[in-house]
């Protein structure tokens, strides 16, 4: 399994997926964590989300890429379902 460099504490443990007609085992993190840790090397709240979305979530590096959750997203509060 491949892991996000750096942010072994933002493990949330393993998941098994499917890509395509394959099982395939990934780790999932937890990205409010990730950005807690940006946060503390200096980012701001935003720097740290774009730079989690442009560097981490669009990073396609195989089909056991990591999946990364958003625990608490606020970004969407406000907007009625």
């Amino acid at each position: 399994m491949l892991k996000i460099d750096g942010h072994d504490d933002a493990i949330l443990g393993p998941a098994c997926i499917w890509r395509g007609s394959s099982r395939v085992d990934v780790l999932v993190y937890d990205a409010e964590l990730i950005r807690e840790s940006l946060m503390r090397d200096g980012m701001t709240s935003e720097e740290a989300r774009e730079f989690i979305e442009f560097n981490i979530e669009c990073a396609y590096v195989g089909e056991d890429t990591p999946v990364l959750v958003w625990t608490q997203d606020m970004w969407d509060e406000g907007e009625e379902e």
